[in-house]
This record gives structure tokens, C-alpha cells and sequence, in this order.
């Protein structure tokens, strides 16, 4: 990789990674679903500028971001807001990438390899020490089955872009752009019913510069600026080659919520972020390996 893009990679995933801590700033001014409706409403009204609408069909668009947009951050937003600490919530949801593996297995007959078996349990077995650990900063059982939810939500969308794929028609960041329209509508419906047309006027005549900086980063730097460079890095790199660097996401998530929200983490949860992150190491790298060892042998 050049020396450019690997700078631009290491943006991307830095950009990811302090995500949580803008998630956590946001929601200490905004309830979870109307903070989810207006980010989608300013991603799809700033991104419709710059990307050019998708060929895709819109029942695809509908298919697509229910679950990866609004389903996958109603779930995030409200674990965060209900006990899930942001470090801790950037890497129980990579459990995406077990989900999916498991939902490619039911929807798309793909079929599952003995070394991706070990790594689902493997990194089961970290999120099991992470779910069970206490502390000052102790997490929810509400906060950490919310952010399962969102991880298998995430894992549906990824169906969701390979069936878009498979029917010929592109599922990049245009798509994440002008999708984006869909998701506002069920999360500010969402936002009246649950939590209230007083929250909403409370929260909008109450909206604080930290409020606005926390959508505007998650809207314009982690979504239209984060997915825009990662669609340029595919365009220019095999995807096994691109993919296994968001890895360094919850890296950073850990990091930056350690520094900006002063979250500690226990020793039980470490010893579950090891064993997760060596089960997503496992999943990603363990095909390569495998190969690597029969040629070989």
C-alpha cells in the first residue's frame, strides 16, 4: 500500500474509533433516537451534494438501511445511553463480523470453515468475560444485550449489501449516502412514541454547540467522509486487504474513551478483549494461514 493511503487508512480508522467518544458526547444532550434521526437526516441531506443517487432500486434501499442505519444505531445509541461504556461498546460491536458469518451461513448458503467455528466460540467466550465483568464503570446487562442486538443488526445490513451485490447493482458509499433518507423517518417516529414530545422540545430549544459538533462528526467524519475513503481504498486494493484494518477500530475506541471519558477497564475485561479480538484475528486471517500451511506442507 502506498504511503498516502496507508496515512489515509489510518484516518479512516481513527476517525471510526473516536466515533464512540462523539456518540457518548451526543447523547448527553440528545435521547438516542432523535439523535439517530437527525445524524441520517444530515448525512442524507449534506451527502446528497457531493455522491450521485445509486442505481440500486429503492426497496433495496429500504432493505438495506433498516437494518444497518437505523436498527443498528437505535440499538447502539440507547445501550450507550442505558449503561454501555463507548470503549467497551466500539468492540463488543465487531461481534458483526461473527454474526454475519453465521447469517451468510442461513440466508446465503455459504458454508462455514472449521477455523471461523473456533473463532465464533473464541470470541463468544471474550464477550461472555466482558458481559459478566463489574466495575465503577460497570456495564449494563440492558446496555450489553442492546449492543448485541446492534451488532446483529449491522451483520443483516452486510446480507443486506451482498444480496445488492449479487443482483448487480453497487452497494457503496452512494448507497450509504442516499439511503440515509430512509432510516429519519422510523427514528424520529420512534424518538415521539418512546421518548416523548417533551424530551424532543426540550432537547431542540436546550441544543448546544457540543450537541451540534457531536452530529456533525458523526455525520460528515465518521459516515460520508469515513465510508467516501474506504470506498476509495476498495477501488484501489483487494478487499482482504482493506477489511482487516477495521480491527484497529476498537483499538482506538478503547483508547480514546480511556483519555476523553476517563473509562477504566478491569482485568476480566481485558482478558475478554484479547480473546475477542484473537476470535476476529482468527476469522479474518485464519483462511490465509490454512493456505499458507498446505502449500507448504
Amino acid at each position: 500500500m502506498l504511503g498516502k493511503d496507508l496515512l489515509i487508512a489510518i484516518f479512516i480508522v481513527v476517525i471510526w474509533g473516536v466515533n464512540f467518544v462523539a456518540i457518548a458526547w451526543g447523547l448527553e444532550g440528545m435521547p438516542p433516537l432523535l439523535m439517530g434521526g437527525l445524524r441520517f437526516l444530515l448525512v442524507a441531506s449534506v451527502g446528497a451534494l457531493f455522491f450521485k443517487r445509486p442505481n440500486t432500486p429503492f426497496i433495496w434501499w429500504v432493505a438495506y438501511a433498516v437494518p444497518i442505519s437505523f436498527l443498528q444505531f437505535a440499538f447502539l445509541f440507547s445501550a450507550m445511553a442505558y449503561g454501555m461504556p463507548a470503549g467497551l461498546a466500539s468492540l463488543a460491536l465487531q461481534a458483526q463480523a461473527l454474526f454475519t458469518m453465521i447469517f451468510a451461513m442461513f440466508f446465503l448458503k455459504e458454508s462455514i470453515k472449521n477455523y471461523q467455528v473456533w473463532a465464533f466460540f473464541i470470541a463468544a467466550f471474550g464477550l461472555t468475560f466482558i458481559a459478566l465483568s463489574k466495575d465503577d464503570h460497570s456495564i449494563t446487562a440492558l446496555g450489553f444485550g442492546l449492543t448485541m442486538a446492534g451488532a446483529a443488526s449491522w451483520a443483516l445490513g452486510n446480507i443486506s449489501a451482498r444480496s445488492i451485490s449479487n443482483r448487480g447493482f453497487n452497494s457503496n458509499v452512494n448507497l450509504v449516502v442516499w439511503s440515509a433518507w430512509v432510516p429519519p423517518i422510523p427514528f424520529f417516529i420512534g424518538s415521539y412514541l418512546i421518548e416523548g414530545p417533551e424530551q424532543i422540545i426540550t432537547s431542540l430549544s436546550g441544543f448546544s454547540w457540543v450537541s451540534f459538533g457531536a452530529l456533525l462528526y458523526l455525520a460528515v467524519g465518521a459516515t460520508i467522509t469515513g465510508y467516501g475513503l474506504w470506498s476509495y481504498l476498495l477501488t484501489r486494493y483487494p478487499a482482504g486487504q482493506i477489511a482487516p484494518l477495521s480491527l484497529g477500530v476498537p483499538v482506538v475506541g478503547l483508547s480514546s474513551a480511556a483519555l476523553m471519558l476517563g473509562e477504566s477497564i478491569t482485568p476480566m475485561q481485558w482478558l475478554g478483549i484479547i480473546l475477542v479480538l484473537f476470535g476476529l484475528l482468527l476469522n479474518t486471517f485464519g483462511g490465509r494461514f490454512r493456505r499458507k500451511v498446505a502449500v507448504s506442507v
